[in-house]
Order: C-alpha cells, then sequence, then structure tokens
C-alpha cells in the first residue's frame, strides 16, 4: 500500500484535487472530517478544547460553534491579540493523526496495493510528513484564495482578503512546503489543467502502490 499526503494552503483547493483523486479509484479521507467528528460532544477532544477555549465556543445544543473556535484560535479580526492556534493544534493533531493511521492501516489489509490520501492543510506544521510515502502539495495564486474564500463565505474581497491572510500566518509558507513534496498541482489555472495534473499523478502513484 502506498500512504499519500495530499496538503495545500487555505482555498488552494485541495478538496477539488481530492475529489478527483477518489474518481480515479483513490481511498481519501479528510481531516478536517475526522477533526469535526473528534469535537462532537462525549469524545475527548472535544472536552479538552471546551477546558482550554471556554463554552463560549458552543452553540445552545453543547455542540462547537466552528466560527467562534476559529475566533477564538486566531484572534478577533483586525486585533492584535495572541493567536493561540498552536494551543488547538496541539489538543487534536495527535488524535486526528491516530485516526488517520487507524484508517491507513485498514485500507492496507483489505486492498494491499491500494493507494490511501489523507487530505490535511497542516501535514508539514503538524510533523506529519514522514508518515507518508509521497507528499502532493496544492498551490494556487493569493489572488484565488481571495476569491474562493469570499464565494465560499459570501463576503467581499477585502473581507475574505484579510480573513485568508491572517489564517495563513498559521502555515507555512507554500514555497517552504514544495520543497518538501514530491508533487506539486498548480490549481491557478481552469478544473480541465487541474484534472490533467491529477491524472499525471495518479498514473505514477499507481504503479508505485503496485510494486509495493
Amino acid at each position: 500500500m502506498l500512504k499519500v499526503g495530499l496538503t495545500g494552503g487555505i482555498s488552494s483547493g485541495k478538496s477539488v484535487v481530492g475529489e478527483m483523486f477518489v474518481a480515479l479509484g483513490v481511498a481519501v479521507i479528510d481531516a478536517d472530517h475526522i477533526a469535526h467528528a473528534l469535537m462532537q460532544p462525549g469524545q475527548g477532544v472535544y472536552e479538552e478544547v471546551v477546558r482550554h477555549f471556554g463554552v463560549g465556543i458552543l452553540n445552545p445544543d453543547r455542540t462547537v460553534n466552528r466560527s467562534r473556535l476559529a475566533e477564538a484560535a486566531f484572534g478577533p479580526p483586525n486585533q492584535n491579540d495572541r493567536s493561540r492556534v498552536q494551543e488547538l493544534n496541539r489538543i487534536v493533531h495527535p488524535a486526528v493523526i491516530q485516526r488517520q493511521e487507524e484508517w491507513m492501516n485498514e485500507i492496507g489489509r483489505k486492498q494491499p496495493q491500494a493507494i490511501a490520501m489523507v487530505a490535511a492543510a497542516l501535514i508539514v506544521e503538524a510533523g506529519a510528513a514522514k508518515r507518508f510515502d509521497r507528499l502532493i502539495m496544492v498551490t494556487c495564486q493569493p489572488e484565488q484564495r481571495f476569491q474562493r474564500w469570499a464565494n465560499l463565505r459570501k463576503v467581499d474581497q477585502e473581507a475574505a482578503a484579510r480573513e485568508v491572510t491572517r489564517r495563513m500566518a498559521a502555515q507555512l509558507p507554500d514555497e517552504e512546503k514544495i520543497k518538501l513534496a514530491d508533487y506539486v498541482i498548480d490549481n491557478s489555472g481552469s478544473l480541465d489543467n487541474t484534472q490533467k495534473q491529477v491524472k499525471g499523478v495518479y498514473e505514477e502513484l499507481r504503479r508505485q502502490a503496485e510494486k509495493s
């Protein structure tokens, strides 16, 4: 089995690329989905997050309000309060990485020549890159990130630029992650162009998985 990490900065199009790999037959799991499941009431991660960030991050039904948690972790917009995102990551990352490992091992038991891909924004920042046989980096231009965030969150371009820039400050620059990547997919162009790149990478991964 080939263990593959798929990473990319905020609004780079990592999820779209992941869906393209799924369409080609790759088993893909999203770290955000794992984290969301771990932050449900009754989970140990949930209890730790609430203990550190307070009940103000909760909805009336006691579930985590992800927007409030993001504000608590990254700091209020347009303010210079110290970011607590590293504190959040120290709680969440170990549990997410453990679930990823369990999932990949299960895939390997069922399909010894499978490609098991984990999509996660902070693979490098979490020190998890070495857990994978191959690392794929998705990148695009800053202006595209701002536009995608604006479209997704229904905010204006200026507000999107501020928020994306603020969140990117908690991540390593793309240039640093590209140096560590085995493959780079440039998602700055058309979807057709991205798809061609994905197919080329997939074919190489497929050959490697068959030899594993």
